[in-house]
């Protein structure tokens, strides 16, 4: 069964990096993957219910990422519709893409660090169709998005899904993480904005146009600041409630949604039904990407199933067994997970080693956050991040991977030598 399990996943994923080529969409492929892959899964296994348990417990940990991305991604489009980011786009005076691009790299690094890298990529992708007019300037910034989100989520316990659970479990605690990791994670996003820098030049920001056919309502100040500061200040509040109330991150979003869609409501009560049904979150819920939504799903289901199967695990074992150091186990891992979700990844890394053999904030821990937080970078469907990216832009994977792959890989491998240097250095 394993071996079938391994080159259904490996033919699935194939079809979602040459989708251009085949003219299938890659959520398509996505489905058919996870399909096929639960259902040999179940039919290999014989235990009915243990397959259909698994599959539950599966499903619960994916619903709750799948209506944090669409509660953010609904959020993102009020916002928008009130033309909230014009709050932003208003005090961009930049003409040049290299000095835009520092701009959004440093933003971007430090919102991720705050809310999640998942949720400022969302925000800063959907910024940038409101920036730049021409989609190959576009394609570029959000890759570069996507890798300065995840080295920010990387340092903080709340900014990437497999630093919390590092945290959550014992293995890393606050301070400690994040003065291990800023330097390393800021390295990592400053080499690959440095050599896009370069790259780019004196060429000039060309502005996005209003095309012809588009409807355009216009709003006031007040609308457009209140739905601005109410949108972003719900998402940064996220993390504290969770905090607070222990729920998972789903649950302040959706309350958050609410807040949002009533405070909507009675801000254009008074107004007519066909400016109120475009400015209000009913609007915006027809609006979200549900494509990249359905692909978030596909991606999820299926490699549940290799976590299920102890593929994951029995890779890590082995890498364990026949490389044995420390360092280069970790930066494997962490390579991986640019292929497969890191999040069953760090969770068959805990698994695998005990906390009295490596206590809370060794070299371990925090060396397992870093890579597995930023090495989802090298490819486009190797982080939450990445995936939601693909799914705003339309971003083709053969096309990251010649644009964007190498100057992530170059900013990881830069980072972690600077981890290990100053690791040496400080213990």
């Amino acid at each position: 069964m394993i071996p079938v399990l391994i080159i259904v996943f490996v033919l699935a994923y194939a079809a979602i990096a040459l989708e251009h080529p085949l003219k299938i969409n890659k959520s398509a492929s996505a489905l058919l993957g996870a399909g096929l892959l639960w259902t040999i899964y179940a039919m290999a296994s014989g235990d009915s219910q243990k397959t259909a348990g698994e599959l539950n417990e599966s499903l619960i940990g994916m619903a709750q990422i799948v209506f944090f991305l669409m509660g953010a991604m609904t959020i993102v489009e009020v916002v928008d519709a009130h033309n909230g980011f014009e709050v932003i786009t208003s005090r961009i005076k930049t003409t040049k893409l290299s000095s835009l691009m520092w701009m959004v790299g440093f933003v971007t690094f430090f919102l991720s660090a705050i809310l999640d890298n998942l949720t400022t990529t969302i925000v800063m992708v959907s910024l940038m169709k409101k920036l730049l007019g021409k989609r190959e300037d576009r394609l570029f910034f959000a890759g570069i998005i996507v890798i300065a989100a995840n080295a920010g989520g990387a340092w903080t316990p709340i900014g990437d899904v497999t630093t919390t659970m590092l945290w959550i479990g014992g293995q890393i605690t606050a301070v400690e993480i994040m003065k291990g990791l800023i330097v390393p994670s800021l390295i990592n996003m400053v080499v690959p904005l440095a050599v896009t820098a370069r790259i780019l030049g004196d060429r000039p920001v060309v502005p996005q146009k209003i095309r012809e056919d588009e409807e355009v309502f216009h709003t006031s100040a007040f609308e457009s600041n209140l739905m601005f500061f109410l949108g972003l200040g719900i998402l940064v509040l996220v993390p504290i409630f969770k905090t607070v109330t222990h729920l998972p991150p789903f649950m302040g979003v959706m309350f958050g949604l609410g807040l949002l869609w009533a405070v909507g409501d009675i801000v254009h009560r008074q107004e007519e039904d066909l400016r109120k049904q475009r400015l209000t979150l009913a609007r915006a819920l027809t609006r979200i990407d549900m494509s990249a939504v359905v692909f978030f799903i596909g991606i999820l289901l299926a490699v549940a199933v290799l976590e299920h199967t102890h593929i994951l695990s029995a890779v890590a074992q082995w890498l364990d067994k026949t490389v044995g150091r420390q360092d280069v186990i970790v930066m494997l891992i962490g390579l991986v997970s640019a292929i497969v979700d890191n999040v069953p990844l760090v969770a068959a890394s805990m698994g695998m080693y005990s906390l009295q053999q490596y206590p809370p904030d060794s070299f371990l821990w925090e060396f397992m956050a870093y890579c597995a937080g930023t090495g989802g970078s090298i490819l486009i469907i190797g982080s939450a991040a990445g995936v939601a990216a693909m799914g705003l832009e339309k971003i083709d994977f053969i096309w990251y991977v010649k644009k964007i792959s190498a100057l992530a890989l170059l900013g990881y491998v830069a980072g972690a030598a600077v981890y290990i240097v100053q690791f040496q250095l400080l213990h």
